[in-house]
C-alpha cells in the first residue's frame, strides 16, 4: 500500500504549480467561450484524474517495477512533467500559445502512455482514458482562450 500511496502522491505533485500560479484575476478577465466550465468543476475533476493516474502507474509498476516497464513508466513521468509545466505557462506567464504547445505535446504523451500501459495492464491503460478525454477538452479550451484573447 505504501507504493500505491507513493504513485498517487507523485501524480498529485503535478498539481503543485497550481498553488503557486492559481487562475486569479488575469484568467477571470479573459473572454471565454460559452462552453467554459465553472471554476468549481476543475478541482473535483483533477482530483479524480490524479488519483486514477496514480493507481494506473502503480498497477504497471507492481508488475515488475521499472525493470519490466522501461518504456511505460518513463513515459508516465514525462507526461506528468508536461502536466505540471502547463500551469506556469498559462496562469503564471500568461502565455496561452506556449501553454497550447505544451498541452498538445501532453496529449500525445498521455496517448503514448496509455498505449504503453496497455502492454502491461489493461485496467491501467483504461484508467488513463478519462484523463486523455479531459486534456482533449482542456486543449480545445486553451486554444479557444488563446484565439479569443
Amino acid at each position: 500500500m505504501l507504493a500505491l500511496a507513493a504513485w498517487v502522491a507523485l501524480s498529485f505533485a503535478a498539481a503543485a504549480p497550481g498553488i503557486a500560479w492559481p487562475p486569479g484575476e488575469w484568467y477571470a478577465q479573459l473572454a471565454k467561450p460559452a462552453w467554459t466550465p465553472p471554476n468549481w468543476v476543475f478541482g473535483p475533476v483533477w482530483t479524480a484524474l490524479y488519483a486514477m493516474m496514480g493507481v494506473a502507474a502503480w498497477r504497471v509498476w507492481r508488475r515488475g517495477g521499472f525493470a519490466k516497464a522501461r518504456g511505460a513508466l518513463p513515459l508516465f513521468l514525462a507526461q506528468l512533467a508536461l502536466n505540471a509545466a502547463w500551469t506556469p505557462a498559462f496562469f503564471g506567464l500568461h502565455l496561452p500559445g506556449v501553454a497550447f504547445a505544451i498541452i498538445a505535446v501532453l496529449w500525445l504523451a498521455i496517448a503514448a502512455t496509455a498505449r504503453a500501459f496497455l502492454r502491461h495492464d489493461r485496467v491501467a491503460s483504461l484508467l488513463l482514458l478519462p484523463y486523455l478525454v479531459w486534456v482533449s477538452y482542456a486543449a480545445a479550451l486553451n486554444l479557444a482562450l488563446w484565439r479569443m484573447n
